[in-house]
């Protein structure tokens, strides 16, 4: 069993101060994914100039009109005090991540442990806040989850506000019931791998302990662990993660001319294997379009461990990634599909009854897990409703980033360049989707 102190969320929440509940509370409180990228960075590409920005895809939110910039500075510049314990690095030097004792290597450690925040810069046009991290790659990185995890918990806190003390009893009692459903639901599913990856646009970072604590007592074995590393660390689970779009595009940027930007996606997965390999080695190829990756694909790519399927309609997806494989005469039961973007209940379930048995399965849930607040409050609260906010690289090494998506709504980077990457890498079998989350 696992402990519950914060059984009573809504008294927590009513009684919020700053000295108790600030919203990063540790350099750890991010996904592991980004420490694995960081350790890579640091390695080869530590001080490439990079430029990292908050997207706000929900343009009809204005956020500088729901959050104080006051209560938004605060909260960065409490970020930037923070460094590692030397429990944290005791636990990362010591720790069992994917099968392997040691993944951070001493002399990354070594210089992780001194590691602080850099300067970030502020501002508000037409109701939205402009915020951009500059300077070297391994210095900005981390700072893409805390500022999402801020923004998104500092919204929920602006909604509830005010609201009395019975009502928050009710909210939270309804957000409990509402998604013990769902873990019911999906308990229903045998052979289930599932973990959260709710870091990012989480109500809060109490609700997402609440949550997990949640998926972990009533899923049991099919509950595989939490991308964040500070509660796989707290509650004794297995920190799950890759890699993510960034690498790809920082290396792209770094291309001298379109042969080498046609193949910088698989330099990135070269870079990658130099420093991981077993269940780490899984590719996430829609950065410029799923089906343009894999015609051009070396033949070493199918020899890792699976892929993850994040921008592309999942069944779509997963139809063109097992065609692939058998293709290439690979049994695609050997192989793992990670599902990850804008899981619901209903999303997993139709996913797991299209691929169950055809290939080894595991989802990543986000948003809908960690910020599902519709339908909860007692009075209509737009502002429970969690938006598609991103921290995107936009500069890198002197030129802007470009990410194409397999779902053109995603896309980001100048027009000029957008145009440019896609006489470079086509528009085979991309389409346009609604961005929720």
């Amino acid at each position: 069993m696992i402990n519950h102190p914060m059984k009573d969320i809504a008294s927590r929440v009513y009684n919020h101060s700053f000295k108790l509940d600030p919203i990063i509370r540790s350099l750890l409180d991010t996904d592991v994914y980004k420490l694995l990228m960081l350790q890579t960075i640091w390695k080869e590409h530590a001080d490439v100039p990079v430029t990292f920005s908050l997207i706000n895809r929900t343009k009809s939110v204005r956020l500088a009109e729901e959050i104080d910039i006051e209560e938004l500075r605060a909260q960065l510049d409490h970020a930037r005090t923070l460094q590692l314990s030397k429990k944290e690095l005791i636990w990362l030097a010591g720790n069992t991540f994917y099968g392997k004792r040691r993944l951070f290597t001493e002399p990354f450690l070594n210089w992780f442990k001194d590691f602080k925040l850099p300067a970030y810069n502020l501002r508000v046009e037409d109701g939205q806040y402009v915020i951009d991290f500059e300077g070297s790659w391994a210095g900005v990185t981390l700072w893409e989850i805390y500022i999402l995890s801020i923004i998104s918990e500092l919204r929920s806190r602006a909604a509830l506000d005010g609201v009395g003390r019975f009502e928050l009893d009710v909210l939270y009692a309804r957000a409990k019931a509402k998604l013990w459903e769902k873990v019911l639901r999906l308990d229903d599913l045998p052979g289930l791998m599932i973990a959260d990856f709710g870091t990012r646009r989480r109500h809060s970072f109490l609700w997402q302990r609440w949550c997990i604590a949640a998926m972990k007592e009533g899923l049991g074995d099919k509950f595989i662990g939490t991308s964040n590393v500070l509660m796989a660390m707290d509650l004794d689970l297995h920190a799950i993660g890759t890699n993510a779009h960034e690498l790809p595009m920082v290396t792209a940027a770094m291309s001298n001319n379109d042969e080498e930007l046609l193949h910088s996606p698989y330099r990135v997965l070269e870079s990658w294997q130099r420093t991981y390999d077993g269940n780490l080695l899984i590719v996430l190829p829609d950065t410029y379009g799923t089906s343009t990756f894999l015609k051009h694909a070396p033949e070493w790519v199918s020899d890792w461990s699976g892929f993850r399927i994040d921008s592309k309609e999942p069944i779509e997806g997963g139809e063109e990634l097992i065609a692939w494989w058998e293709s290439r005469g690979i049994d695609p039961r050997e192989k793992l599909l990670i599902f990850s973007d804008g899981l619901t209940v209903e999303t997993i379930e139709e996913v797991y009854k299209r691929f169950h048995g055809r290939v080894r399965l595991s989802f990543g849930w986000g948003t809908h897990l960690t910020n599902d607040f519709s339908r909860c409050a007692t009075k209509p609260n737009p502002q429970l409703k969690a938006i598609s906010l991103v921290c995107k690289v936009t500069h890198a090494n002197g030129k802007p980033t470009v990410k194409l998506s397999d779902n053109i709504e995603k896309a980001t980077g100048p027009d000029s360049a957008i145009e440019h990457y896609q006489t470079v890498f086509g528009t085979e079998n991309r389409g346009s989707m609604d961005v929720v989350v």
